[in-house]
């Protein structure tokens, strides 16, 4: 088998990425899996999100891929649901909005303190578990939202809202198992 790597990657960057793949796969994280999309690439991660009790994500499957920037981990990945979503803080292509995936620095908009953002320190368990939290919150952050249809359904419909995410979480459900 090679060793996975990724052009532009550095050593110090791919050694970081190949520690948490390989502390994740030893000591699993209630929750959620994460694994490599391709074998020869440390910078693209294929997760598993699963809905978290006891919220209207709960019995979902929700797929996701973390990329990793050849700068990491002075700079943030990114991630992106595939599964559908809806969600104040996740943006209709899938992208998450989450203050520890924003670069580092001050806030051009001053929604968020500085260290509230990106620091090298984060690790794909403390992303995920933000993430985890993000569904997790009975009432989103509606502040500044990266989607804002389903942020106005939140403040005008929460049934429909509510609604519309369980019919999400049913097709997740049915779409792992196919």
């Amino acid at each position: 088998m090679s060793k996975p790597s990724t052009p532009g990657g550095t050593a110090s960057n791919t050694l970081l990425l190949r520690r948490q793949l390989a502390e994740l796969t030893k000591r699993p994280v209630e929750g959620f899996s994460a694994g490599l999309v391709d074998d020869d690439n440390l910078f693209e991660w294929e997760i598993l999100i699963i809905g978290p009790p006891d919220t209207v994500y709960e019995g979902g499957f929700f797929k996701a891929r973390l990329s990793f920037p050849p700068e990491f981990p002075l700079l943030p990945p990114k991630m992106r649901f595939i599964t559908p979503m809806w969600h104040p803080n996740i943006y209709p292509d899938g992208t998450v909005c989450v203050s520890i995936l924003h670069a580092p620095g001050d806030d051009q908009y001053g929604y968020e303190d500085a260290g509230e953002r990106w620091m090298p320190v984060h690790t794909v368990e403390s992303i995920l578990v933000s993430v985890i939290s993000l569904l997790s919150s009975d009432t989103p952050n509606l502040d500044s939202p990266a989607n804002v249809d389903a942020a106005k359904e939140v403040r005008t419909d929460l049934a429909g809202y509510k609604k519309k995410v369980r019919r999400l979480v049913r097709r997740s459900a049915e779409e792992a198992f196919d």
